[in-house]
């Protein structure tokens, strides 16, 4: 390994510690040197590194003068997880009539992998259901007129082109589609690479990660917790594999991906024939932990309701060696820094000298780079009363290698938090600026997702494209992102000082507000997970 694995000469021998730095700059540096240090060995989850970078964090929000905010006055929460991953490639076999047809593993399909059986077998006609989502707000089903009970459905890995983007990437997820087959009665689902998911990440792509591992938190009896575990997503067609499942079929796949490509809605029905698929899972069970802090609210009234501060603490440990031979993916920028940022606003408020009228949670969470795992358990097994949390701030991956102009805050359109927010910016001098790429489904892919999942008002927050952004963020995602090269060189740390500031100022206004945050009336995720203000 190219790296010394030794923290001491990295901390006290970089020419880059040595630079000349404020105190705030200083603190925050300090933070992203140790949890992205080599000796954290990419802080992959399950792994003793990422144990050790708990346990760091625990001691400095005790420093800061923080409380213990996990169970029996604990700092950490434990977080028992399912890992599992694709045992053998699998088989996929498409029977029409006396034809059967196998497909080829790699240029056809992959199987995918199962958190809940380790072998599991299915056989049954398959029924082709658009893009599987029924959406009520909008009237949109794709299972309208369908029969799908004891079926397979096979189903393009999107939404409606129509739909609202961040509606689109929910309903377009497999877990949600998974669930709505299994309420329409099917026992399994056949994902299938549509035009826009081709664009972002071929199929080709994808194969690469068939046996990479992925986690879910554990339910009460020890089994994954999973959406929609009746039907599961168990194989993925490339446009080569749909051209085998449509052959013969009424349904033409040429139409399809015409549809498809033109935004307009899918024909649907059945196809004539039958799949058998087989996908292996090899599973286990291992365990990590958020940590949480608490500051105590100061007003009687208002001290029993809590502003969620999040930051997750993994990353994706050791892999492939780079161009220099380097295997360590430290991820300085996602997430030590969003994690160090965090732990600053602690510092911040308790500096004041004047607690926040409401109670706030610090909370790393873990396993965010498995699939968001962390934050969804803690979201549905919160260490204070269920319906108590209010609000959640998440801080992930803010690129801080320029002199940012602007925010982009995700979900800052739905709830009351988005005024808030705004207002902050601009008295700083920054506008918000709207999801700049919608197509990658950012609102989706970061912790305070869970939070909305469970009705709570909630935003993440990045720097912008202004001005010298779009480069910016383009650089960090080209050649850095999930790159041994995310290292704390690239950090500007006197952005990550507005950065703090920024986040101290709106987790400030939220947790002194009179009025608890509330989402849009008639929002989409208020109103489909019954949060306040949505109906």
């Amino acid at each position: 390994m190219r790296k010394s694995s030794i923290l001491l000469p990295l901390l006290f021998a970089t020419p880059a510690i040595a630079q000349e730095l404020t105190p705030p700059e200083a603190a925050l540096k300090a933070h992203v040197a140790f949890l992205a240090s080599d000796a954290m060995r990419g802080r992959d989850t399950g792994s003793p590194e990422l144990a050790i970078a708990e346990q760091y964090v625990a001691a400095q929000m005790l420093a800061a003068g923080l409380a213990p905010g996990a169970p029996n006055g604990a700092w950490l929460q434990p977080v028992p997880l399912v890992s599992f991953k694709g045992a053998d490639h699998g088989t996929l076999t498409l029977a029409r009539g006396a034809t059967a047809t196998p497909l080829e593993w790699g240029k056809d399909f992959v199987a995918r992998s199962n958190a809940r059986e380790a072998k599991l077998a299915l056989s049954a006609p398959v029924v082709f259901a658009g893009y599987g989502v029924t959406d009520r707000a909008t009237g949109h089903d794709d299972y309208k007129g369908l029969d799908v009970k004891g079926k397979i459905v096979a189903i393009l890995r999107d939404a409606p082109h129509a739909l609202q983007s961040e509606v689109r990437a929910h309903l377009g997820q497999p877990e949600e589609q998974a669930k709505n087959a299994a309420e329409h009665g099917a026992i399994g689902v056949i994902l299938i690479e549509g035009t826009t998911r081709h664009a972002i990440f071929p199929f080709e792509a994808s194969i690469g990660y068939w046996n990479s591992s992925a986690m879910t938190w554990a339910d009460p009896d020890g089994r994954a917790h999973l959406e929609g575990p009746s039907a599961p997503a168990f194989a993925y067609l490339s446009m080569a594999g749909a051209e085998k499942l449509f052959a013969g079929a009424k349904l033409k796949w040429s139409e399809i991906l015409a549809a498809d490509k033109a935004g307009k809605k899918l024909p649907t029905g059945p196809l004539g024939v039958t799949a058998q698929g087989t996908a292996n899972t090899e599973i286990k069970t291992l365990g990590a932990n958020n940590v949480v802090g608490l500051l105590e609210g100061s007003n009687p009234a208002l001290k029993n309701e809590y502003v969620v501060i999040s930051a997750h603490l993994d990353h994706v440990g050791v892999g492939k060696p780079d161009a220099r031979g380097d295997t360590i993916y430290n991820g300085a920028m996602d997430n030590a820094v969003g994690t160090a940022a965090m732990l600053e606003v602690a510092r911040a408020f308790v500096a004041s000298g004047k607690r926040p009228r409401r109670s706030i949670l610090f909370v790393a969470v873990t396993a965010e780079e498995k699939g968001l795992v962390g934050s969804d358990y803690f979201a549905a097994n919160p260490t204070v009363p269920k319906g108590s949390i209010v609000a959640d701030v998440n801080l992930d991956m803010p690129v801080l290698t320029y002199r940012f102009e602007d925010l982009v805050v995700y979900g800052a359109d739905r709830t009351s938090i988005g005024p808030t927010v705004a207002a902050v910016a601009r008295a700083e001098g920054l506008a918000l600026t709207p999801d700049p790429a919608p197509e990658q489904a950012s609102f989706v892919r970061s912790d305070h997702y869970s939070f909305v999942r469970a009705g709570i008002p909630a935003v993440s927050l990045e720097p912008g494209p202004a001005g010298p952004g779009k480069a910016a963020i383009d650089a960090f995602g080209e050649k850095h992102y999930h790159q041994p090269s995310d290292e704390i060189g690239l950090i500007d740390f006197g952005q990550g000082v507005r950065f703090v500031k920024l986040n101290y100022a709106i987790a400030r206004a939220l947790a002194d507000a009179d009025q608890r945050p509330l989402w849009n009336k008639g929002d989409f995720f208020g109103t489909l997970y019954g949060g306040p203000g949505a109906k």
